[in-house]
């Protein structure tokens, strides 16, 4: 089969799919599905004796340490509800700093010495398991000989059940760590972040006169994009195979600029997607809200509601799991990376954040009448406070070759961190920078749309903005800049770490400035005018997408680390080192690690995709132009020995590029040698100047052939095929 006919198989197989058939099942009662496979709450409290059960409550409510001596009960109680629905294995589930989700599996199954087997699982098994340490990226942290590591039930990540058409898993989310007690993971150190917010923001209550504090939290609510492609098209691209993004494809005749696909009407074959990746995902017990079109074709968005940072990290890893398998039950692969195609807008996913607990409520609900709100105002100016002083590591936080493709293009936010805050909070705290006191608040309006039969519509006292990288909206923050593709927990370490130090530095101030006679509320105005005046450069409510803003935020002394290799060396500076230790999140080996994999997981991306280019450049689009370059010169040929003056516009349109394309194709391979000069950082810095320039000039002059080589010569599926046929 010629590589043209592959394409063409290609379009015929994605036209001509059939779906699985309906995992719907009509006497199904939907509302009983949620959580069905998970070790909720609710089902301990059905197995457990009753001190257990208020035990294990107690630590995932809470916060309070786990009872060793309950393990072995909730593990006896854990194996039967598992059985009892087809399990044979269990897994502890974690989450190394690949970013992927990690596995060991193990059976139930015990020999014993009379050649007969029992099923067992004791509650030191469930505590903690022993996986390979050395095999995940640990950024020198363990040595290649050095294999032991652990992992450690998070209880209050709740088990859940993994289904198979072959059988079913008991997973265990857990935290991973060295044996020398370093985390290995995403989780631990989100884990130690949100106690550290917690302890601090407990003391800015207490401050506030509250005596019931219970344990403060941080919720996450993850917005997902994803892209949807056939399976066919996948196939038949070594680029989408190996990189999850295209490395080349011209731009086709329609892309995104009718805005038709936005919330348009979803495709019955991707309907039939969501509706069997979201029954899967409430039997997961993961809350999946709402879904629709993005704005690019062949774009998607799904959004869960609020959750625990620790639970919606591991749901998020999940949610990606089931999508990409369940996509390809359908025909499809789900893609996550930052940036598949070239000229469409990528995918992000927004972290909104808040924080909170069940007795004083979301602290970042203002009310209606912020400026009458003390507490409220004194958590936002500390979040103000936070992103001023670390925004070089919240843009760290996002930081990886494939969000580089992203940020700053006019569909997410440029790599300026600076916060959005809204008329009505604007408002306030201009008057709080003014006076040192607010006395008013911008209302909520009424909307009048002219129609007689509908009623008014409630209008919220600020727009939103879409171009901010940090925005609140309404009860919460929204960090728009993460990359699809990324684990939330990594944000929401930060988010958490920076918290706890604004956090602790206004109850410091606070109860200074009341240890010297001020009266509680003069001591909060005086609070809130400090930030305003020393942090309030990071406000800006204006386009973000603007060349003007990048002037003005260099003028304020915003950082703009415009690629990831800008942002890595954020993790070692003193003010980073001196952060994450002072509230135990980070060692300064754990640091030291991160930096190292950061880099390390940057070269190699980038070190793959330039010899990606190459190949395919060479073995595929190369051959075809020649190909047809050929074919037009014995046409000319042909024409010439019958005494026909050939018209050669059109073979000169084919050699120019094809030259360029050889040119370009040499460059690169010298570039991509010049690499093993380079180590470390500076390898990076070297990829991102040198190889990637030189693979965009391939890319210009592969991209130019697509447009003039015949149709029925071309090998690889299109943008246009790829996007539009599903």
């Amino acid at each position: 089969m010629t590589a043209n006919a592959v394409r063409l198989a290609a379009i015929k197989d994605a036209q001509s799919f059939e779906g699985p058939a309906p995992f719907f099942d009509v006497a199904e009662k939907t509302g009983e599905i949620f959580g069905a496979n998970v070790f909720s709450l609710a089902v301990m409290q059905k197995r457990l004796p009753k001190a257990v059960f208020k035990s294990v409550a107690a630590t995932i409510q809470n916060g309070e340490k786990l009872d060793p001596a309950v393990a072995d009960l909730v593990a006896a109680a854990m194996k039967d509800w598992a059985m009892e629905r087809g399990v044979t294995h269990y897994a502890h589930v974690f989450y190394p700093l690949t970013g992927l989700t990690a596995e060991k599996h193990d059976s139930f199954l015990e020999p014993v010495g009379d050649g007969t087997a029992i099923w067992e699982f004791s509650g030191k098994t469930l505590i903690q398991g022993e996986p390979d340490a050395s095999s995940f990226p640990n950024g020198g942290i363990r040595a290649t000989f050095e294999a032991r590591g652990y992992t450690g039930w998070d209880v209050q990540s709740p088990a859940y059940i993994l289904e198979n058409a072959n059988g079913n898993t008991l997973c265990i989310p857990t935290i991973f760590v060295s044996m020398t007690g370093e985390a290995l993971d995403h989780k631990t150190p989100l884990l130690r972040s949100q106690a550290a917010m917690a302890a601090q923001a407990q003391r800015v209550l207490a401050l506030f006169g509250h005596q019931d504090i219970d344990n403060v939290v941080s919720y996450c609510g993850p917005e997902q994009e994803y892209f949807l492609i056939d399976s066919s098209f996948v196939n038949a691209r070594p680029d989408l195979l190996n990189a999850g993004r295209t490395l080349f494809g011209a731009k086709p005749p329609k892309g995104q600029e009718f805005d038709d696909h936005y919330f348009g009407a979803i495709p019955e074959r991707v309907l039939a997607f969501m509706h069997d990746t979201e029954r899967a995902l409430f039997k997961l017990g993961i809350p999946a809200k709402t879904r629709h079109n993005e704005v690019a074709p062949g774009q998607f968005e799904i959004a869960p509601v609020f959750e625990r940072a620790n639970l919606a990290s591991d749901h998020q890893q999940l949610l990606m799991s089931t999508f990409r398998s369940i996509a390809k039950q359908h025909g499809m692969e789900c893609l996550f990376h930052e940036k598949p195609f070239a000229g469409v807008n990528g995918s992000g996913k927004h972290v909104n954040f808040s924080f909170g607990n069940g007795n004083q409520g979301n602290f970042l609900n203002p009310g209606d009448n912020p400026h009458d709100n003390a507490q409220f105002l004194v958590f936002c100016a500390a979040i103000i406070r936070a992103v001023h002083l670390h925004g070089g590591l919240l843009r760290l936080t996002v930081a990886s070759a494939g969000n580089d493709h992203r940020l700053g293009a006019n569909e997410a936010p440029p790599a300026i961190i600076s916060i959005f805050l809204g008329d009505q909070l604007a408002d306030v705290f201009d008057q709080i920078a003014k006076g040192g006191e607010a006395t008013s608040s911008k209302q909520r309006g009424i909307l009048s749309v002219g129609v007689d039969t509908l009623p008014d519509l409630a209008k919220d006292a600020g727009d939103r903005n879409r171009t901010s990288p940090f925005a609140f909206t309404g009860n919460r923050f929204e960090f728009r800049a993460a990359g699809s593709n990324q684990t939330v927990a990594a944000p929401m370490v930060i988010i958490n770490t920076i918290m706890a130090e604004a956090l602790d530095f206004a109850a410091t101030e606070i109860e200074a400035a009341v240890a010297d006679g001020s009266d509680f509320n003069d001591a909060v105005a005086a609070l809130l005018k400090k930030i305003i005046e020393q942090h309030g450069a990071v406000i800006f409510n204006g386009n973000g997408y603007s060349e003007e803003w990048h002037a003005e935020a260099e003028q304020r002394g915003l950082k703009n680390l415009r690629t990831t290799v800008d942002a890595l060396p954020e993790w070692l500076t003193p003010e980073s080192k001196e952060l994450f230790s002072t509230y135990g999140v980070f060692s300064e080996a754990e640091l030291e690690s991160r930096y190292e994999v950061g880099v390390e997981q940057y070269v190699m991306t980038v070190g793959v995709e330039a010899n990606l280019t190459s190949e395919v450049a060479r073995t595929i689009v190369l051959p075809t132009a020649l190909r047809y370059q050929t074919e037009l010169a014995q046409n000319v040929a042909a024409l010439k020995a019958a005494g026909i003056e050939a018209d050669l516009t059109t073979l000169q349109s084919v050699s120019a590029p094809l030259a360029d394309l050889t040119a370009a194709l040499a460059a690169l391979d010298t570039a991509i040698a010049g690499a093993h000069a380079h180590s470390g950082i500076a390898e990076a810095a070297y990829l991102r100047d040198v190889v990637l320039t030189a693979m965009a000039d391939v890319r210009t002059a592969a991209d130019a052939l697509e447009a003039v080589v015949a149709d029925d010569l071309w090998a690889l599926p299109t943008y246009q095929e790829m996007l539009y046929i599903r």
